[in-house]
């Protein structure tokens, strides 16, 4: 069942928030939470490191989408192959890093809401 909503959820990847050429779906906590259960799915935080220090959603990758090597370290890290499902503190860099991703033909879905949303579960 999950495997069924992470494929229909790609699809709408495709027609969900486009900006620029750019295509990727922007999701709700509980929608978020399911997609990242998924083992062909990517977890990436794109805050600063203090901000992931601080608490982040377990098996998180950290790549501050702020600094200047943010694409060449997604590009180095990420799979083309795998969704990738980001988030940040509020929802707008978040926006920001979906874009760049998705301008990159990754698969992406990232958090409306960010980080200040979630009521999973965080690790220090």
């Amino acid at each position: 069942m999950k495997q069924i909503c992470v494929i229909l959820l790609t699809i709408c990847a495709l027609v969900a928030c486009q900006q620029d050429g750019a295509m990727y779906q922007s999701v709700d906590v509980a929608t978020f939470a399911e997609i990242i259960q998924d083992s062909n799915v990517v977890l990436l935080d794109v805050r600063t490191q203090s901000e992931y220090e601080g608490g982040h959603i377990p098996n998180a990758i950290l790549i501050d989408v702020t600094q200047a090597d943010f694409l060449p370290k997604c590009k180095q890290q990420l799979p083309l192959d795998k969704t990738i499902a980001l988030y940040c503190r509020s929802g707008n860099r978040s926006k920001k890093a979906a874009q760049i991703l998705s301008q990159e033909k990754y698969t992406v879905v990232e958090l409306n809401t960010g980080f200040n949303s979630w009521k999973g579960e965080v690790e220090k």
